[in-house]
C-alpha cells in the first residue's frame, strides 16, 4: 500500500492536506537553495534540504516542522527580497508548519480550531470553565467555598479529590490519543523512517539544548549569534526563554507526578507544606514558567517583520499568555491557600488548567511534538548518509 493510501484510508485527503499555495512557495525556496547551499551550516533543515534533491509535500510538512525559525538564513541570504527570486525561507517554512498543525490534528472535523484559534478563544475558553467551577462550587456549599480552610485535604473540603481529579482524568486521556494520532499522521505523511536508539538520543540533546535556535551553529552547538531581532541584531534572548518555559514545564509536571505519589503512595493529602517537595518543584517551575513565557511573549514582538509570520502569532499568542495564566494563578493559590480567597482562586486555577489542557492538541504545543519528530527524522537521515 502506498504512501497516498494509507493516509486516504486513515480518513483525510492527501491532496489536500496541506495549503497548495504554502506547500508550493516551500518547494520553490527549497529549490533555490538547494542549488545555493551557503545557508547549509545555519540548522537541521539545510543539510536535511540537501539530502534530496526533489520535494513533495511529505518533505515540506518535515522542513518546516524542523525549522526553528530563527530568521538568520533569511539575513545571510543573497536572494532575499528585494531581488526577484523573493527567497524567505523562515516565512514560507513558517505558513506551512501553521497549516501542518491543523493538517494532522486529530479529531479532523476539530482541526479548523488551528485556523480560527486566537488569544480570545483560549482565553474563553479558560474563563468560561472557571466561572462554571466557580459557581458550581459557591452554590452548592457557599461557607465551604468562602471559608479558612487549613492543613492536609484542605483543597477538598471545597472540591472533592474524585471531581477534582476525574476530570483531568478524562481530559488528560482525550490529549494522550489526539498526541499520538497526530503524531501518526505526521510521521506518516512525511516518510519518516525510525533509526533507532542513538536517532532518539540526539533529538532529545537538540531539544534540551536548543541547538538550532540560534543561527549558525556550525563551528559548535551553543556558538551561534541567536535569533535577528527587529533593530537587526542578533540575540540568545529567545533561547533562553524558550529553555525556562521548557524546563518550568517539566518542573510543575514533576511537582504534579510527585504530589500523586504522596496521595496515593503515602496516603497524603494536598496542600502539602511550603518546603515539601511537591510545593518546592511547582513553585520554581511555576516562578521559572512566567518568566519564560513573559519574555517569549516580548520576545515574538521584537521578531524582525520579515521573518515573522503574522497569521499564525494568534496562535502563538494564546498558548503563551494560557500557559503564563495556569502558572500565575498556581502560584497565586499558594499565596492565598490560607485565606478566604483559596476558594475563588482554587476554582480558576483549576478553570484555567482545565481550559489549557482541553485545547492543548489544538495549540501551539504541538509544534513540539512534531519537531521532535522531525529531529529524530533528521538524526536518522544524517547517520544513514
Amino acid at each position: 500500500m502506498s504512501l497516498t493510501d494509507n493516509i486516504e484510508a486513515d480518513g483525510f485527503d492527501l491532496k489536500a492536506l496541506l495549503d497548495p499555495e504554502a506547500a508550493g512557495e516551500v518547494i520553490r525556496v527549497m529549490q533555490i537553495c538547494n542549488a545555493c547551499r551557503y545557508c547549509e551550516g545555519f540548522c537541521a533543515v539545510f543539510p536535511a534540504m540537501t539530502r534530496r534533491r526533489q520535494f513533495d509535500e511529505g518533505d515540506v510538512g518535515y522542513l518546516a516542522n524542523l525549522c526553528h525559525n530563527c530568521g538568520a538564513c533569511y539575513h545571510a541570504c543573497q536572494y532575499a527580497p528585494p531581488h526577484e527570486f523573493g527567497v524567505n525561507v523562515p516565512q514560507a517554512l513558517a505558513a506551512a508548519r501553521n497549516d501542518s498543525y491543523a493538517a494532522y490534528a486529530w479529531p479532523a472535523p476539530l482541526a479548523g480550531l488551528f485556523r480560527r484559534n486566537g488569544l480570545f478563544v483560549t482565553l474563553g475558553v479558560s474563563a468560561g470553565l472557571a466561572l462554571t467551577v466557580g459557581l458550581m462550587l459557591a452554590m452548592i456549599a457557599p461557607q465551604l467555598f468562602w471559608g479558612i480552610h487549613l492543613g492536609e485535604g484542605a483543597f477538598y473540603q471545597i472540591m472533592p479529590h474524585t471531581m477534582m481529579a476525574a476530570v483531568p482524568l478524562a481530559i488528560s486521556a482525550f490529549v494522550v490519543v489526539s498526541f499520538i494520532m497526530g503524531w501518526r499522521r505526521y510521521w506518516r505523511h512525511t516518510g519518516a523512517k525510525w533509526g533507532g536508539f542513538p536517532d532518539l538520543v540526539d533529538a532529545v540533546k537538540a531539544s534540551a539544548t536548543l541547538r538550532h535556535l540560534g543561527g549558525d551553529t556550525s563551528s559548535g552547538i551553543l556558538s551561534g549569534p541567536g535569533c535577528p531581532t527587529g533593530d537587526d541584531r542578533s540575540s540568545n534572548a529567545r533561547r533562553i526563554y524558550h529553555q525556562l518555559t521548557m524546563y518550568g514545564f517539566l518542573l510543575c509536571f514533576a511537582a504534579t507526578s510527585v504530589g500523586t505519589i504522596y496521595h496515593y503512595g503515602f496516603g497524603r493529602e494536598a496542600p502539602y507544606g511550603y518546603f515539601e517537595l511537591p510545593v518546592v518543584l511547582g513553585t520554581i517551575g511555576g516562578i521559572i514558567l512566567c518568566i519564560g513565557t513573559a519574555g517569549l511573549f516580548a520576545e515574538k514582538r521584537r521578531l524582525h517583520p520579515a521573518v515573522r509570520h503574522d497569521e499564525g502569532l494568534g496562535m502563538d499568542y494564546a498558548f503563551i499568555v494560557s500557559l503564563f495564566f495556569v502558572s500565575f494563578t498556581g502560584l497565586l493559590l499558594l499565596a492565598v491557600r490560607e485565606t478566604s480567597f483559596m476558594g475563588v482562586t482554587l476554582a480558576i486555577h483549576l478553570g484555567v488548567v482545565y481550559g489549557f489542557f482541553l485545547i492543548l492538541p489544538f495549540s501551539k504545543f504541538v509544534h513540539g511534538l512534531y519537531r521532535f519528530a522531525a529531529l529524530i527524522a533528521s538524526a536518522g537521515e544524517a547517520r544513514r548518509s
